[in-house]
Formats: structure tokens, sequence, C-alpha cells
């Protein structure tokens, strides 16, 4: 067999290109019937012979000992033929970056190994010259295998020196790229397993490689691949990691340095006192290399020797604990909590999680910063974080779901249980046994829920579902009901403060008895009246004003809530609901209102609005996922006699009462929103949405929800209202759309004038025009006789089928059925 058609030996009288011995084994083969190309048969055996010199001359190089025990020739005996088509590698883990809305701004990064690939040209040629210096002189000149390089280490590890290696730039990729490709603990150790059999098969596959790759490509993959020390891999996490620069940016003192460290990160470790010496040493080795293969002049290595190492030595922040500043920290782990729900990036959490860290990704959040800031800015300064009560606010965006804030009087940060900051639980029974509260410090989703986080109460903030429920059952704006300071309920069960007396009846009441009265829904709205909406509740059904609640995203976390809710026939009895008594969260009641801004168009909240992975795909998976779930005329008419309680003006001029009429004046863009409280004040909550951003409050104890204190919306009301006043600031103001008319007044019936009738009589005649008939139970001034009819409310026009109250003239009217 001739020098000529054996690659090895070609190699070892000269240098190899590598084209030669593609074109010389390529040149053997021949397509056999099945279409698959093979080797002839009449040549296998001298290419056999081959593959086995191969392996001998690499054994005998790096390892003498091995080559006279016999392991290299019976390892060599495994030929070319049997090779893989193409080096098959996993991606490395690169680090994911996630960023604010604004695309340039970094929240936090995710990473297992701090990595981040980049293509060759963003590398500086210096760095790339560098490495080729210090680690494969050759590297452009052989063709997987350094012919010349085995020949010095096999003359030096005989002759007693210092043992060298013969591993070529391309065959370390190999070994780091099986070592990624390797799928269990022992395959990783055989990667690296210092014997001839690895050697041989490394030097096998960096010649089948070499065939597949261009130098520039296997170069870009080896410095994206390779550790340099104190948890850095890859030549972007390696010069940020020691200099604050972009790989581009890298000096020539700087790139001899981290070429010297590949050899053996954990020994020249710049950070360390005796690493920083041998750091030096090495990269001044390096910088003499760069020098004789003319990368660098005489003067530019001197220069470049003489140079002290000035390392920055500064790790990225890795995770949410690290976010900058900290109130970004809620965002953060809302962001990771919603990666790991989502099947796009993998079966189970542990599978998503390692996606996230190791999967490269560029992340777009939504977290708008100026938002965020107004945010943490008027919970801060109304409630300091040491506090137990909870100030939460959250901000989205109507028709799109994407999150912009979320804030709360908490520092994000774990309580170290050695030497705990944190306060006692505010729970007395938890205090007594010396657990800690959730102030000043948690990671708890206090904002958004999840976890143990079920939610608390956001009081009247839900009579948005009843009003809703009621305009799907044709019962328009205009809606009159006769509010009575305490009003006896059809629902059963109730207990307490909240049952009628000498009665399991519900027996709600308002919170102030100058509410009585007879209201539509802009006024009971606007005015918060608890006896209007209980029986607007009763008419159209419980169970349909939860499922509105369900469709504009409350989620009921709570196990006896979801039951409730999941039984129609039960919800039908959930009496109380309609006060906002299910455990919920800022986020929801926002998204809830939020829904109504964009014409009942749902959105699932999202903190992300574009996902890249490492090849820069754009990922479906950050749309926007929305559907139609309320008319888009019931949501207008809701949202209409919402914008009564904010000081806000209807499209028909029908408020009348806001619960925080300072909300448009401040805001100073049309506006909607809505007062929360529960009994005994133990949470206060609010919400205001413009047709661009909506934003909620609620004060609570998250650690005990059934606390004695009373909650304060003089705290939570301006923090809401001031955070999307700031939020809209230099925003064109953009005015709701006016409701159709027949959702606002319905079908208009003329009240039959009754003034001076007596009731029977006035009773017939208004029930004979469809209306229902109620009788005001109070002697009123008038100048008819005793015991009839001063007048009716409402008088004029109404609704059809709505209720007439007629009010009885005289002192001595006991009142009638």
């Amino acid at each position: 067999m001739s020098s000529r058609n054996c690659p090895w030996r070609v190699a070892l009288s000269r240098d190899v290109t590598g084209v030669s011995d593609a074109e010389t084994i390529s040149s053997r083969k021949q397509t056999n019937s099945s279409g698959k190309q093979t080797i002839s048969s009449r040549k296998r055996s001298p290419l056999l012979v081959c593959g086995l010199l191969a392996g001998v001359a690499v054994a005998a190089a790096a390892f003498p000992a091995v080559a006279v025990s016999g392991l290299a020739v019976k390892a060599g005996a495994e030929t070319f033929e049997g090779l893989p088509g193409e080096l098959t590698t996993k991606q490395a883990p690169q680090a994911t970056e996630v960023y604010t809305s604004d695309g340039e701004t970094l929240l936090a990064r995710f990473a297992d190994e701090n990595r981040r690939d980049v293509p060759l040209a963003d590398v500086a040629p210096i760095m790339r010259q560098a490495i080729v210096a210090a680690e494969d002189r050759a590297f452009y000149r052989h063709n997987g295998i350094d012919a010349k390089g085995i020949a010095r280490a096999f003359v030096a590890n005989n002759s007693g020196s210092l043992q060298q290696g013969a591993s070529t730039l391309t065959m370390q990729f190999v070994r780091m790229s099986i070592t990624y490709a390797a799928t269990d603990p022992a395959a990783i150790v055989a990667a690296s397993e210092d014997t001839g059999v690895r050697k041989i098969r490394e030097a096998r596959l960096a010649i089948q490689i070499e065939k597949r790759l261009s130098k520039d490509e296997i170069l870009e993959r080896y410095l994206n691949l390779a550790p340099f020390g104190n948890g850095t891999y890859g030549i972007y996490a390696a010069s940020q990691f020691y200099f604050r620069k972009q790989p581009h940016a890298l000096g020539i003192d700087e790139a001899a340095m981290i070429a010297g460290l590949v050899k053996s990160p954990s020994e020249f470790n710049p950070l360390t006192e005796d690493g920083a010496r041998a750091t030096l040493q090495r990269r001044n080795w390096v910088l003499e290399q760069m020098r004789e293969t003319g990368v660098i002049t005489l003067e530019e290595a001197a220069a470049a020797q003489a140079s002290t190492l000035h390392v920055r030595g500064e790790a990225p922040p890795n995770g949410c604990l690290a976010a900058r500043p900290n109130h970004w920290g809620f965002f953060c782990d809302y962001f990771y909590r919603w990666w790991l729900a989502q099947p796009a990036f993998g079966i189970t959490t542990y599978d998503r999680e390692r996606r996230l860290k190791g999967g490269g990704y560029r992340v777009v959040t939504t977290l708008d910063a100026r938002t965020q800031a107004a945010a943490r800015r008027n919970v801060h300064t109304r409630l300091r974080d040491a506090d137990p009560a909870a100030l939460m606010v959250a901000a989205i965006e109507p028709g799109t779901g994407r999150v912009r804030a979320l804030a709360a009087n908490r520092t994000f940060a774990l309580d170290n249980p050695a030497a705990p900051r944190n306060g006692l639980s505010a729970n007395p029974p938890k205090a007594r046994k010396g657990i800690r509260g959730s102030y000043p410090r948690t990671t708890n989703p206090i904002v958004t829920g999840g976890g143990d986080i079920a939610g608390y109460q956001a009081g009247s903030t839900f009579k948005i579902f009843t009003l809703i429920a009621a305009l799907q059952n044709a019962y328009p704006l205009d809606y009159t009901i006769n509010a009575p300071r305490i009003y006896q309920s059809k629902y059963t069960g109730a207990s307490g403060a909240a049952a009628c007396p000498h009665s399991r009846r519900y027996c709600p009441r308002n919170a102030d008895d100058g509410m009585a009265g007879v209201h539509n829904a802009w006024t009971a709205f606007g005015s918060s009246v608890n006896t209007y909406f209980v029986p607007l509740q009763e008419r159209v059904g419980a169970a349909n004003v939860v499922d509105v609640a369900r469709r504009l995203g409350i989620t009921f976390r709570a196990p006896k809530e979801a039951a409730l809710a999941d039984d129609p026939q039960a919800a039908n009895g959930w009496g109380a609901f309609t006060l906002g008594v299910s455990a919920t969260t800022p986020l929801e009641v926002a998204n809830a209102y939020a829904t109504l801004a964009a014409d009942g168009r749902f959105c699932q909240p999202t903190p992300v609005q574009e996902i890249r992975d490492s090849r820069g795909a754009d990922l479906p998976v950050a749309a926007p996922a929305c559907v139609q779930t309320i008319n888009r005329e019931v949501a207008r008419a809701a949202l209409d006699a919402a914008r009564c309680p904010v000081g806000d003006k209807s499209a028909f001029g029908e408020c009348r009462g806001a619960t925080e009429p300072r909300v448009r004046r401040v805001v100073r863009h049309p506006v909607a929103g809505k007062t929360g409280t529960t009994d005994r004040d133990r949470t206060a909550a609010m919400v205001a949405t413009t047709r661009s951003l909506a934003v909620a409050g609620i004060l609570a104890d998250p650690d005990w929800p059934e606390t004695t204190r009373k909650m304060s919306h003089r705290i939570v009301n301006p923090a809401v209202y001031r955070t999307l006043a700031a939020a809209m600031a230099g925003r064109r103001p953009q005015d709701f759309p006016r409701p159709e008319p027949r959702l606002a007044y319905g079908d208009q019936v003329a009240v039959p004038d009754v003034t001076c009738k007596s009731v029977a009589e006035a009773t017939a005649l208004l029930t004979g025009a469809g209306f229902q008939v109620e009788v005001e139970a109070r002697p009123v001034p008038s100048g008819c006789p005793a015991n009839t009819v001063a007048g009716t409310e409402p008088s004029g026009w109404t609704v059809a089928g709505g209720v007439v109250v007629m009010r009885v003239v005289g002192p001595t009217y006991g009142g009638y059925p």
C-alpha cells in the first residue's frame, strides 16, 4: 500500500491539509444496490490497515504505556468505515436573557452554566488568533489530527521530559461535544476518561468533522463551548465576566489571558492569589506564541507582557433574586412561574426549567419600567415594607393581556432562618409559636397568586360581574330596584352578622343607611349599593354571575370556592358572591376590567411579548391569547356604569354618586373603575382602567386573612389611581365607546300617574302597565288625602317590567302587602 493511499502515512511524511485525505477515502467509495455508499471489498483490507495505524500512532504518542499493552491495536481495529456519518452534538447549555419591554434593559438571566453563544464574526480577530496560538498552532493546516504535534509528543513523552498531549483544537472540540451530548453521568465520565480508546475515537471523529465543517465553523463552536473557569463557558461569558466587555472589544493582553485559561481553568484562576501569578505567566506564554506565529509584533508582545492583570470577575445576575432593582423581582418571579406552566417548553416542569436555564432564549417581557417604577413608588410611600399589611398593585394592558407592572411593599428576598429579619406572623396562634410572617422579605407570589396564595377578597369590585350578567339577561342599566337599608334575601345558610335576625337567611346591608332608595345600575354602581346588587343577582341567578366572573379571569384557587363555582346548583346559593367574598388577586381584578375596556375581549395575562430561541427564531408562545368572552355592547354598557364610581361621566349623563370621585381629576383621561371593601374592613380594593391600561390594588394581610386590623381606602385608592396617572401621562386620551341605547334604557314605558289614588287602585294601574310594585313603608308629606299615593319613583318613563315604588301619604299608613 503506497503512502498516497493511506492518510496516516501521508500525515507522517508531510503536513496534512485534509483535502487529499478526504479525496483518497472518497475515491474508494461505491454505491451498493440499496443506494448507500460503501467501501469496495477489493480496497477494504488496505483501509483497515490504515485505520489500525492511525489508532496505534495516536495512542503511542499520547499514551505510550497503552500502546505497549496492545489496547491501541484493539481500538485501532475499528476502522473509518465504522465512524458515524457526522458528529451529532447536543447544544451546550446557554443562558437565557430576559429584558424589559424596551428590549434593551436586562431584567434577569437564567443559567445552569454561564454561557451565551456568539457568531465568530462577533469575536475579535485577536481573540481567535490567541486561542489558535495557545492551543493548536497548526489548526489551519491539519485535517483534525496534527502529525507533527503527535511526533513532538511522542519524543517528549519518551524522553522523560514533561508529558505532552497531542490533542488538536478539533479533537478538544470533539471531546467537549461528546461530553455535552452525554445523557448520564457514566457517559460524561467516559467522555473525559484518560485512556487510549478515548484518544483514538477523538482522532477519528476529528477527521470526520473536519470534512463536514469549515475551520471557522469549528473555531466558532469551540469558542462557544470551551470552559474558561469561575463558572464561565464560552467566549461571551468569559469576556463579560473577566473584563465586562463584548468579545469583539477584547485587546491583545485580554485575549491572551482568556486563551490561556482553557488549558486548566482551575489552575489558572486570576481571582485567587496563587492563580493570578500562574495566570500572568500563562498569559505571557501565550503572548510569546502569538509573537512566534506572527500574530503580533515583538513590540506588541513586550507591551502586553508588561501590563498587569485588570480582571473584574463580576458574575452576571442569575435568577429572580438577583433582579435589580429589587422590586422587579415580583415580576421576574411571575415570568418564571409562567414559563414553568408552558407545555411548549417541555412535558414536565423539570424539562421546562432546564430549557429556561439552558436554552439560550432571548425574552422581551411586558414589564414597562416607567409604570413599574410608578407602582413601586406609590406603594412604598404609603406603606413601609416592614408593615404586616401588604399593599399590592398590578397593571395590565387591555386587548393584549400584557402585564406592565407588579408591585408590593415587600423586599423580594428570602429570609434567613439562621438570622431572620422578618417579623412574627400577624396571626396570633402562629406568632405564639414563633412563626415568622412574610414581611418585609418574601418571594411568595402575593400580587399574582399561585402556590399557597389563593388571593384576597376584593369586595364590591365583583359587582361588575352581576351587572354584566343582568345586561346579558335583558336588564338594562336603567333597570330600577328599591334598595332598602337591609335586604332580606332568598339565600339561606347565613350566620353571624350576615344573617337576618332570628333567621338563617342572608340579610346584606349597605355601608351607609342613606343609600336606601330606588336605584338604577348607574347610581347603584356609583354609590356601591349592596341592597341593589344582591336582589339583582337573585333575578339573574348567582350561577350566571359566577360564570361571568370565570369568563373574565377569576380562577377560584381556594378549594371550597372552586367546588362552589364548579357546581351551578351550589353556585346559585352563593348569595354574597356579588359583594366580592371570593379570593382573587390584583392582577385578576385588573384584567377583568381590562377585558371590558377591550370591548369584552379577554386576554390571558402574559409576562412576555417576544421570545426568540438561540438561533433567533421567533416563538409563537409569546403571542397574546385572546378570545371574545363578553358581547361587545354588553361590555361597553357595563363600563359606562363603571365610570360613575370614579368621578367620570356616563355617556348618557346618568352618573350620580361616586365612592372615589378624585380619580378622573387625577388621571385626566376617561376612566372607569370601582372600589371594594369587605366585612369588618379586612381588605380594601380598587381598580381603575382607561382604554389602554388597567390598574388594580388590594390592601390585605397575606399571613392572616381574618385580621382584626381595618384596611383603609386612603392607602390603596391613591396608590392605584396615581400609578395609573403616572403611566398615562403624555398619552393621548381615548374615550370609551358609547353603548347602544337599548342596553342603557331597554324598552321605555310611561309610568301611569297614580297621584292621590288609593293604594289598591294605584297598584292595579301599575301592575297592569307591567311594572313590579312596591309600597314605601313610611309616611310622606303631600297634599293628597291620607293613605293615598303621593307619587311614584321613578315617574315619567322607565324600563318596562322595572320596579315602581309608591309613596303613601299620612301618618296612619302601616304598610301594604
